[in-house]
Formats: C-alpha cells, structure tokens, sequence
C-alpha cells in the first residue's frame, strides 16, 4: 500500500481589514488575566527563602515599571490556628551575643568615639579606623537602632521579651445573665493591713496522723531514694458539704471556709493563673466554696516564672501535664515519708470522711483542726485546717508538721539550676529559683500551715528519672522551715493577708442573699465579683428540677436559717 501522506490543517486566520492581528478574541484565551510585562523588567526568583533583601539597591531590582499588579495574587482564607512549628532547632546567636567581653568591647566601641568620626577598635586596641572604611556588619553594631532592626530580622533573642504573650483562659465562662459587681486590683489589695486578728481557738480536732521517719532527713543527690507510689485515698471536700461545719454553723461563727480556699485568697496577689471560687450569702452567714470538679486542687508548677509553661495541651510540659505530675509527687511524697505499719497518732474524734468500708490503711494520714477566728466588728471566722503528720522530739513533746513537696521537671526550661549539682552545694540558690518561679503556690503551703499551726514545714525537692518521662521520680534531699520564719524569708506579710481576706468578706456582707463567684482574671492582676443565679453549677437534673419547682440554694437545709 502507498504511504500516507500527513494532511496539513491549515489554522483559521481572521481577515482585518483595517489592521493587523485578529479581529475578535480567542476562545482559549478568554478570562485569562493578564499582567503588563515589559521586556527590561528583572523576573524574580520562584521562590525566595533569604527573606528580604537587606541592601537598599537591591529594593527595586524585581520591581516592574507597569506597578504591581493583583491578577495573579494569592489569597489564603483558611485557619491557620492548628498550625505548628516542626523545626524546634535552637537559634543561632548573632555574633555580639555570644561572649561576655564581645559585648563590652562593643559598649567600649560606641562610648569612646570622638567628635571627628573616630571609633575606637573592639578589643580595647589603640588601633584607629574611620568611620567611612567600616563594614556595614560594624556599622550596624555602631548604631543601636540599626543593631535592634538587624536583630529583629534575624530572629535574634532581643526581640523575645517583645512578642506578644498568649492569653490565658478563664477557670470559668462568665455567662451572659452574670452581673459584675466589683473589681478589685492587686495595688489596692496589697496595701490593705488587719494586725489585730488575735490567736485562734481549736473547736474541734479529729482524725490520726503518722509519724515522720526522720531517717528522709538524710537522703541526698547521691544517696537519692526513688518515690514510690503510695495508695491511699485524699479527701478534698468543700466547705458545705464537711458534716463538722455543718455541726458549727448552728451555733459558732458567721464566716465558713476551708484553709485552702482561705489561703487562695489570702495569696491571690502573687497568681497568675486564673481561679474561681464560690460565694453564697444566706442571712448574716457567708460560706465559701469550691466548684466541683474543677482544678482547684492542683498544683501549679512556674506559675511566676519569666517564661512560664508553654500551653500546648500535648505537651509533657503543658501547664495542665505539670500540674497532675506535682500534685502527684505530692500525695506520694507525703505519705511515703512517714512510719507506715506502726500506731497512729490519734485526736479525740475520727476522720469525718471516712465510710465504714475505709481502713486506716486505705486513708491518707491526716488531721483536721476546726479553728475560730475573731476578726472584729462582728466577724467570726471557721475553718478547716489540716496536718499531715507528727514528730516526737526527745523531750516526749510531739510536733505537727505539714509536708509538701518542690518537683524539678527539666532545669533547662525552669531556671537552669540542675538539682543534682547545685542541690547538695547551693541549696539556697535552689530555692530561690523556686521561690522566684512558684511564688504562689509557696506563700499558700506557708499560709496553710500558718493557719493550721503547724510547727514545721517540710519541703521534699523530688526530680524526674529522665527529664521526658514524667512517671518515674526520685528524693534528692529534705528542707525544714518554721513557718513564721519561712513567711519572713519569702516577704509574706499575714497582716496584709488578713486584711485582703477582711476586704473580701465586707464587700460580700453588704450583697443580698444570693450565691456569687470571685474570678481572677486570667490576663489582668484583679480579681472581680459577679452576681450569679442561685441555680449555676447545679446538675442538669437540678436545673430541670429548678425548671418546675424553682431556684433553690446548693447549701443543705439544715444550714439554712429557720422560717419565721
């Protein structure tokens, strides 16, 4: 067969008659945008990771004399919220940054030049250059906003201090129906003073304690001992549910609350995270309560610290993570120091919250002084106070102690003061590192063994194993404190306590009888005051119930005042 030969198509040619080109647009070419490009103008690179250009003649090289134009620009409408940086390497520091005298040669360099235009040399040298013959890198180093501009856009770490901090979240939503009654800043709480607050009387006193073995007072980082995980149970009941406050209410004090609630407000100065508590007002009586089901009751770690835990709920180190790992620590710590198997210590009545199916053995060792306050002008204050154990000293006399417990979780992102060299040699700069990153939570133990009366507070410093496995701990060593003394060394002033205490209660006195809730703001140093329904915080059958029925108070029947 012949081959064949390719046909050739010829392409549809318009014919313009007044001019050259086509007559009409092509279709493949409609709604096509279209930018202006002159043949002199520079096309740049695809893509440019060096960032900006730093050298001014270099501003217009990739400009095009048509102007910019938007047809071909870009525009991301997504989230980018769940984003997360994976490069997690550290920063490069800038050549002034990385040595001491580096940095005062160059303080020595911009102090020492002279009114014709002559620098001095780092390095202190007697060696003179003129200002023209520097190199921009000395330049820039010569001027400090050229330095602090040059710094910023290298990521350098001057500008760290200046990024904006996350906002924190609220302990609670304040919900729409909530009226604000009052906010009360810090500078006015810490000017507030009540000395004459007298000496408490003991109401009652129950439960058993332990003896501490004082052979922890020994251990060291190199005789470290590991903490075991001790199974007991902690009872953390709030102020109107304890059957012994329930007791009192009918004929003692006007003022109920327990020492932890009472030193939260007492130190509230010093927080930073925010906390809720709940307030309710029934006649002359105020009772003070936590919320079910909350955090209240955990441990904050570096809560004042410079650069506080990260938020990434992920993390080992989040807030939330460190905070379950020290109340841990602390519940272990605390019961693993004592002289288990032997007799307990014993006040007049039991352990209120134990049930008939609870042991000695199953419950945390504890004691609980029911204390009275006389706060003048009417004020009489009722608290839940608590011991964790005692010691017998050897003239027969016993001592109640309160033990808690320090935790290093990893000494590169909290301080940089490594336990295990510094404890043992400098456990004083140990400290204060602490004091220095968890203000708060101190001057609350010293608060709650103040008002406990406590002889002495035992701090456990307690470490991980491996600074990223948060389940395994070890004892590097003990601390003991009077808390009087204690109080002293950390600034902590209890007649300023008291008198912040004081403000509270007035202002709650004059409300009408209702419940309200005290809130610390998380972003801001203040705490307010709002007004809530009588039924918030209440179950969802409680609240249908309130539906058909009515409001009604969360405080027990037999705590309310007779009808008339």
């Amino acid at each position: 067969m012949p081959e064949e030969v390719p046909h050739f198509v010829p392409p549809e040619i318009q014919n313009n008659p007044f001019g050259w080109g086509p007559c009409e647009m092509p279709d493949q070419f409609k709604d096509m945008p279209y930018q202006p490009f002159s043949k002199g103008d520079r096309i740049g690179k695809i893509s440019d990771w060096t960032g900006l250009s730093q050298d001014k003649k270099y501003l217009n090289k990739y400009q095009s004399q048509f102007g910019g134009g938007t047809q071909y620009t870009y525009y991301h409408e997504e989230d980018e919220n769940t984003f997360h940086l994976v490069d997690t390497a550290r920063v490069q520091k800038p050549p002034y940054q990385r040595g001491r005298h580096f940095r005062q040669g160059g303080r020595m360099m911009r102090g020492q030049g002279g009114r014709g235009g002559i620098s001095r040399l780092p390095g202190g040298s007697n060696q003179f250059q003129s200002l023209g013959k520097l190199n921009k890198l000395q330049r820039d180093r010569k001027n400090p906003n050229a330095r602090r501009g040059w710094n910023n856009k290298q990521g350098g770490r001057s500008n760290k201090n200046n990024m904006q901090m996350k906002s924190r979240d609220a302990s609670v939503t304040v919900r729409a129906d909530w009226n604000t009654i009052e906010e009360m800043d810090f500078v006015r709480f810490s000017k507030l003073s009540l000395p004459t607050v007298k000496e408490p009387e003991d109401l009652v006193c129950c439960g058993s304690l332990e003896y501490y073995d004082k052979s922890y007072d020994r251990i060291n980082v190199k005789n470290e001992k590991p903490l075991q995980r001790v199974d007991r149970l902690f009872h953390t009941v709030t102020t109107t549910d304890d059957p012994i406050i329930r007791k009192l209410v009918k004929t003692v004090g006007n003022v109920y609350a327990t020492d932890a609630i009472l030193a939260c407000l007492m130190c509230c100065t010093r927080s930073n995270y925010s906390w809720d508590i709940v307030i309710e007002k029934v006649g002359d009586k105020l009772f003070f309560d936590k919320r079910d089901n909350t955090e209240f009751d955990l441990l904050t770690v570096n809560e004042t610290a410079v650069e506080p835990p990260s938020e990434e709920a992920n993390s080992l180190n989040s807030p939330r993570n460190l905070a379950l790992e020290a109340t841990f620590i602390n519940h272990n710590f605390s019961q693993q120091v004592l002289k288990t198997g032997e007799a307990r210590y014993k006040f007049e009545e039991a352990n209120p919250f134990v049930s008939d199916d609870e042991t000695d053995g199953e419950v945390a060792s504890v004691a609980y002084r029911y204390r009275k306050w006389d706060l003048d002008n009417g004020i009489v204050l009722v608290a839940r106070c608590e011991h964790d154990s005692v010691l017998q000293v050897p003239n027969g006399d016993l001592q109640f102690l309160t033990i808690k417990a320090l935790n290093e979780w990893d000494s590169k992102l909290s301080g940089g003061v490594d336990w295990r060299h510094k404890l043992d040699v400098q456990r004083g700069g140990v400290l204060a590192t602490e004091l220095r990153n968890n203000a708060c939570k101190l001057a609350k133990w010293t608060v709650q063994a103040l008002l406990a009366g406590s002889d002495y507070i035992k701090f456990g410093y307690v470490s991980r194993v491996q600074v990223r496995d948060s389940s395994k701990h070890v004892i590097l060593g003990t601390q003991q404190y009077k808390p009087t003394e204690f109080a002293t060394q950390i600034n902590l002033n209890m007649d300023n306590a008291w008198g912040i205490l004081r403000c509270i209660i007035d202002l709650c006195m004059k409300q009408k009888d209702g419940k309200y809730l005290i809130m610390k703001d998380p972003n801001k140093p203040l705490i307010r005051l709002y007004d809530i329904p009588d039924n918030t915080f209440d179950s969802d059958n409680d609240e249908n119930e309130d539906e058909e029925i009515g409001e009604k108070s969360t405080i027990p029947a037999e705590l309310l005042p007779p009808n008339p």
